[in-house]
């Protein structure tokens, strides 16, 4: 399932791409025909992501919301915008694209990327090679797709999308835990974790999970921020003192900016540059725990232990994390 980090990326591009132009509003599967219809021709006014929910406004009325779930993501073709160096370029999300050099009435490209639990992409031949076909066909089942003119986006297999009025999409952010990426103060909204977590007789390891404590972590985030803790994930959330709780909150801060960042779920901070490198193009050596059950905690050399915690695996080292 695509964690915070994710989302939040999608919410950045979307703001590059989509937002400030008005949308041809579609649904190709015909399953969100009604709320395509809604949005239709309308302009996108801001992306946003609040833990694992895409929050994506037209206007002041209107509100796409999007969960992707387990198998959801999103493809992207067109002339899409590169993140990170593109965003310090630009100065803000959502500010006109202007490449140096670049034609302005220049046909769009056929990069396609996918935007997901990971990220991939592809380069076809398309309208820059001569095809004149724009937009291009949807792939698959497409639940939506939000096409500005020079970039589609195509929404597949998410577990929620619906159109939602500015009070309704108020009360699902209300619902949720604090997000570090959306808050105003770190300190403040850390008090209100803490406050959640050990005010309940429930495994840590299970309230880092639960969205209306804290918004983002899903199972990669969870089994890495307990190993770095050091913390075992069944001790009871009222048994966790306080600062580690803290400490935990302003972990999940530093982890989730390094993904929005980069894209990739690194969470060994004993690697140096060289290392994180080699581990962003190596899957195997991105994590502490996560994914390594029965091979030796990387620490103490003990066998990794899986669990089932909430119907979910839980990764652990019996010795590092007591």
């Amino acid at each position: 399932m695509p964690e915070g980090h994710t989302v939040h990326r999608i919410a950045r591009q979307l703001a590059l791409d989509l937002v400030g132009r008005p949308l041809a509003v579609s649904s190709p599967q015909g399953r969100f025909a009604a709320g395509a219809a809604r949005l239709d021709g309308r302009v996108m006014t801001r992306a946003s992501a609040v833990g694992k929910q895409l929050f994506c406004a037209f206007g002041d009325d209107d509100v796409l919301r999007v969960h992707l779930g387990l198998y959801g993501a999103w493809d992207l073709y067109g002339d899409v915008s590169p993140l990170g160096d593109g965003e310090r370029v630009r100065g803000s999300l959502g500010a006109p694209r202007v490449r140096p050099g670049a034609a302005m009435d220049a046909q769009p490209s056929t990069r396609r990327l996918r935007m997901g639990e990971d990220e991939t992409e592809h380069t076809t031949a398309g309208a820059a090679e001569g095809d004149p076909t724009w937009p291009p066909p949807p792939l698959g089942q497409v639940r939506v797709r939000l096409d500005s003119g020079t970039v589609v986006a195509d929404l597949r297999g998410p577990s929620a999308c619906e159109v939602l009025t500015a009070d309704e999409a108020a009360l699902v952010r209300d619902r949720l835990g604090p997000d570090p990426q959306e808050v105003d103060d770190l300190d403040a909204a850390g008090d209100v974790v803490v406050e959640r977590v050990t005010r309940r007789n429930v495994p840590v390891g299970q309230l880092l999970m639960d969205q209306s404590v804290v918004a983002g972590i899903g199972n990669i985030y969870r089994a890495e921020l307990l190993f770095r803790a050091r913390l075992d994930p069944w001790t009871q959330g009222r048994r966790v003192p306080p600062d580690t709780v803290r400490a935990l909150w302003h972990d999940w801060s530093v982890l989730l900016a390094d993904g929005i960042r980069d894209g990739v779920m690194l969470t060994r901070e004993d690697l140096d540059a060289a290392g994180r490198e080699r581990a962003r193009h190596d899957p195997t050596a991105r994590h502490w725990v996560y994914g390594r059950g029965g091979l030796p905690c990387r620490v103490c050399g003990t066998p990794v232990v899986v669990e089932e915690m909430a119907a979910r695996k839980l990764y652990r080292c019996p010795v590092c994390q007591v």
